[in-house]
This record gives C-alpha cells, structure tokens and sequence, in this order.
C-alpha cells in the first residue's frame, strides 16, 4: 500500500516560499530522495516516489531551475538561432524542434537574425550558457570562421550544409536541394516545357545555391531548351517572387513555365500572373520548392518539390540531444534528407499558341 504524506507535516504557510526541505519533510524522505525524484536520477522506489509527487503537488513546488543547473551543469533547454521567424517553413522548422524537446522533457528557446552578422554573433554571447546546445539555420553563418570560436563548448547541429572548412567540426542535416531541383526541371521538360525561366534564392544561402546549380544542370542536360536569360533574383520573400515573375514576363517569346526556388516567391509570381491576366497553368505553369502546408490549397494548388520540414527540424533536435548526452563524444556527420516532387494543378503541358505543339 502506498504510504501517504505525514497528517502531521503541515503546508507551509501561503505566503512563504516552498523549497524541497518542505516536500521532503511531507513525504518523509530525505533531501536526496527529492532530488532523485525531480532529475530523474537513480530511480526511486515506486511508493516512495509517488509519495514525494503527491507532496510536490499538495505544496505546489515549482524546483528552482538555476539551481538545478548550477548543480547539473546543465540548463535542460536548447536553442534554435533562425534568419527568421515569418512564414511557414519556419514554423514547421519549429514545431519539429519543439515536439522533440517536448519529449524529452527540454525547453526550447528561439530566436532569429534577421539575416544579420552581427546580431547573430550577439545571440550566441546571449544564450551562451543559457542551453545546453543550439540547432543553426543560417546559411550567412556557416561559412563564417569566427563562429567556430564561439561554438567551441557549445554542441551545435547545423540545418545546412556546413561550409567553410568547418564540416567536420559540426553535424548538419538539410534537404536534397540539387536533386530536388534537377527532378522539378525535368519533369517540366517531360511535360513539353523549354522555355523554363527559375527565380533564385538569395546569393548567399547554400540552398538558394544548391537549387539554382540543380535548375542549371537539368537545363544544360537536354538540347533545345532555353533556360540562359530567363532567370530572375529573389530573396525567398513572397514580394520578391512577385517582382521576379514581372520582370520574366517581359521577355519575348515568354517562358512557357516558371519555377520558383521555393514555395514563397511562387505564391508572389502566381498573384504577379492573375494581376497581368494570365491563366495557371494554361497560359504559363508554375512549379515551388519546400511543399509548405499553405500550397495545397491555393487556386490551383501548387506543384512542388516536398522537402520533410518538420521532419528536419525533429531529426535536428535529436540529434543534438545525442550530441549532448554523450559529452561531444560523437563524430560529427553530414545528413542529406531526401525530397519528393508533388504535381498538383499549376503545371501542365504548354497548350498550342503558348509554346505547345
């Protein structure tokens, strides 16, 4: 049977703070009975340990975390150094992490760059000390050596390829983003597509890059296709695949398909093609890259190149947990995680008169 907190330990009073002599004392066990209890360590009996939980809830003692870490040498929390917080790849980034910290009993701290090296640097001084380790997605960063000075107690799994000379310094995960690119251009030259314009990503991100060298490649591959001249700067951001799409339809002839390098600048261009009164995908079909949620249920549902977002982020975050929990004592390796393309009803063969037969 299990033994109830002492009748006679009495709740302390309501106006003073509880500690864990209190739980202790109501559970009658010792101090590192409580302990064991909270951190999980060197499991205790189940009698006991229901005993001290039922103390712990009649008191409403909440441990002191600082303490805790202080003693641990741990903080139970990791971070997650975004460029950006806006939009749903990111969420979806997120809500992997969360779910896994979630699980394992972590918190999660987030914050972002805003694309800026300074700021960056000036978050990882911050949470230094603050977590115990730190997912990074931020491609400006990667090929940057001084953060490797300020990672050097710091696990850290990078949402990227790592560059810069430091890939085998960090873990890092990220998405087939050349083959992903390649498959999409070919499946729009199958559909009898030749004049496939590509808005890019940022000059500066490796995926942006990696996607672009896939577009390229895939072009270059197959005679009698125009891809040199119609390709247009995008930064990832909705307004600049709007503007990209405006200025690709002012080449002559047009392109026959427009595929954006992710799924953001898409939902720009395809509001840029219904202002300039063209139907999608029977005046010019339109392709995205990531397969966000939001894309399934535009007008017409967007064909894409599904990259498992959340599932990058939850591998993310494991990972780190392996990396902390073992000391660093891990070798840190490289994963690519494979990418499905999706066709949905914004791309289909160019009718006669759009660059059809």
């Amino acid at each position: 049977m299990t033994q109830r907190p002492q009748e006679g330990a009495a709740p302390p009073d309501d106006r003073a703070e509880v500690t864990i002599h209190d739980v202790a004392r109501m559970a009658n066990v010792s101090i590192a009975t409580v302990s064991r209890v909270l951190n999980g360590t060197n499991p205790v009996k189940g009698a006991t340990s229901d005993r001290v939980q039922e103390a712990i809830e009649a008191l409403g003692y909440i441990p002191h975390s600082g303490a805790r870490s202080l003693i641990k040498k741990e903080t139970r929390t990791i971070g997650a150094l975004l460029p950006d917080m806006f939009g749903e790849f990111f969420s979806e980034v997120i809500r992997g992490l969360d779910q896994v910290a979630r699980n394992r009993h972590y918190s999660l701290l987030v914050t972002c760059t805003h694309g800026d090296m300074e700021s960056a640097e000036a978050m990882l001084r911050t949470m230094h000390g603050k977590v115990d380790g730190l997912v990074i997605l931020s491609s400006e960063m990667e090929v940057h050596a001084g953060m490797a000075r300020l990672l050097k107690r710091t696990p850290a799994v990078f949402l990227s390829q790592v560059a810069g000379g430091l890939e085998e310094r960090f873990d890092s995960i990220s998405v087939d983003n050349h083959g992903g690119a390649l498959s999409m251009v070919r499946y729009l030259i199958g559909l009898g597509h030749s004049r496939i314009a590509f808005i890019r990503g940022p000059e500066n991100n490796t995926d942006a890059q990696q996607r672009l060298r896939g577009y390229r490649d895939a072009m270059a591959g197959f005679p009698g296709t125009q891809g040199r001249g119609l390709e247009a700067q995008g930064d990832f951001g909705e307004a600049s695949g709007y503007r990209a799409a405006c200025r690709l339809l002012k080449t002559s002839p047009r392109p026959t398909a427009i595929f954006a390098a992710n799924d953001d600048m898409a939902i720009g261009a395809l509001a840029a093609l219904k202002d300039q009164g063209l139907r999608v995908p029977e005046d010019i079909s339109l392709a995205g890259f990531d397969d966000v949620p939001i894309v399934r249920y535009l007008t017409p549902a967007l064909t894409s190149i599904r990259a498992p977002i959340s599932d990058l982020g939850a591998r993310a975050a494991e990972r780190l947990l392996t990396v902390i929990e073992a000391g660093g004592a891990v070798q840190p390796r490289q994963q690519t995680l494979e990418v499905l393309l999706v066709p949905r009803g914004s791309t289909c063969p160019p009718l006669p008169g759009n660059g059809g037969p």
